[in-house]
């Protein structure tokens, strides 16, 4: 058992009393010595604190009583989640000494579920971007290729795991923060139904763009840090009703017969790499040779990108206008730009975005009834070089903004359904490709399934 082990494996390792929690840990700081200083990857690292936990952890194990379902496992929480006791920055200046005095509610319960806290996983400032980097602790690198991003905003997280630093990793995704690095670093990561891991607290509860999810090094993995963040709460009135243990076990569905969309583009609406349509297409022929009816079709989402650009820059003028106003040097420029695009925004413009979205949440929903599931790319680009902000072309055509390459999952956003990033291919270069499976919304235990099933069919060639 090493800290490549998958989660589950180190887990049982646990309970069988093969390793304690104080020695698991030493082998992942160990893990993280070796790896972090060029990866930079987990921040605020607190050994000593994350010792005195393990030898807590396991002193209750000792002691014969209930134990959490991650009990002993090592974790490092995203730098946007508040965790009280710990610094929190939001990877920027202004919260650079900031320590809550409160856990959010997806910390609250992982934290419940028994894992010794060690340090934080890095992010962009205040989780924008798909580029991780930031003026508190700097650039996170690709663990595969350090030249190379890793992706964002979850992409410290995404890095850790890939590299053997920590075995889960908890993220959040708006524009695909927990899709995009995970495809990038070659790992899963999981978005959500809306409502499926509740969050509290919030500036607006009603706001629904940005949700929280698992990340892990294969779906199994997933399932299990699934099922410790869902569940409803009293205190997150969209949350849905079904309990977290529904997801702990992500046994493989059967293909065979299941009626599956595969498209590189949604018929246009996005460019995409030569390398990363060339892995969509190639799914398509594995997914036939395991029995689904495979065919080439999509949702008409022509309204997607004017939906989630309004409701993003609603959503960021609200959260962070006045602090803009207060601190106007303290914001990277793309950060600024689309908070200021929220200052001009109207009602009228609000209102026109919501009932354009329910009208592509009423078209998923029919397209759903005729298909299980939608493959499309993770990201519409490999990792690009870490020194780039974001990719400036893709197949030699210039990009646009720092959102326009990311239309592959924020589409996807824009319809509340849940998506998982798998591993499924690698560029000539040995960079990772994720695919994206897409399910109808609320159907996230058939969604693990069917990505476990995917996950069988590529295991050994990834």
């Amino acid at each position: 058992m090493t800290v490549d082990s998958s989660a589950r494996k180190q887990l049982a390792a646990l309970r069988r009393s093969e390793i304690s929690a104080r020695e698991l840990l030493d082998l992942h700081l160990d893990r993280i010595a070796d790896r972090n200083p060029e990866l930079n990857a987990v921040v605020s690292l607190d050994p000593e604190r994350a010792r005195a936990a393990a030898a807590a952890a396991d002193e209750a194990q000792a002691a014969g009583g209930p134990l959490g379902p991650l009990h002993g496992l090592p974790f490092a929480f995203k730098d946007t989640h508040a965790v009280a006791g710990w610094p929190t920055t939001y990877g920027s200046p202004l919260f650079a000494d900031h320590v809550p005095e409160q856990d959010e509610l997806i910390v609250e319960r992982v934290r419940r579920a028994g894992v010794v806290v060690i340090g934080r996983t890095n992010v962009p400032e205040f989780a924008a971007g798909s580029h991780t980097f930031n003026r508190v602790f700097g650039l996170t690198r690709n663990p595969i290729d350090p030249r190379r991003s890793a992706g964002g905003s979850s992409g410290g997280a995404a890095c850790a795991l890939a590299a053997g630093m920590v075995p889960l990793a908890d993220g959040s995704d708006m524009a695909g923060s927990l899709r995009n690095p995970a495809s990038f670093c070659g790992v899963v990561g999981l978005r959500p139904s809306l409502g499926r891991v509740p969050e509290w607290p919030l500036y607006n509860q009603w706001e629904t763009t940005s949700v929280g999810g698992p990340m892990a090094r294969n779906v199994g993995d997933l399932a299990l840090l699934l099922s410790v963040m869902a569940g409803p709460d009293p205190r997150a009135p969209q949350a849905l009703g079904d309990p977290g243990s529904t997801f702990a076990s992500a046994q493989p569905v059967s293909l065979a017969g299941r009626r599956v969309a595969v498209s590189v583009d949604l018929g246009g609406a996005f460019a995409v790499d030569h390398e990363v349509a060339a892995a969509v297409q190639s799914s398509a022929a594995a997914l036939t040779g395991a029995g689904a009816t495979v065919t080439a079709e999509h949702p008409a989402l022509d309204e997607a990108d004017e939906v989630f650009r309004t409701l993003r820059a609603w959503h960021f003028q609200a959260k962070f206008g006045a602090l803009l106003a207060a601190n106007p040097d303290a914001f990277k420029p793309s950060l600024e730009a689309n908070i200021r695009a929220g200052e001009h925004l109207s009602g009228a413009d609000v209102a026109r975005a919501y009932r354009l979205r329910t009208q592509l949440s009423e078209r998923m929903r029919l397209f759903f009834r005729e298909h299980d599931l939608l493959v499309l790319p993770a990201a519409q680009v490999p990792p690009f070089p870490a020194d780039q902000e974001y990719p400036s072309h893709i197949n030699g055509e210039p990009v646009g903004d720092y959102l326009a390459w990311m239309r592959a999952a924020y589409y996807v956003t824009a319809t509340g359904c849940p998506a998982v990033s798998l591993p499924f291919a690698r560029t000539a270069d040995g960079l990772p490709i994720g695919i994206q499976i897409v399910a109808a919304h609320g159907r996230d235990a058939f969604l693990l399934g069917a990505a476990a099933a995917v996950e069988e069919l590529v295991r050994g060639e990834f």
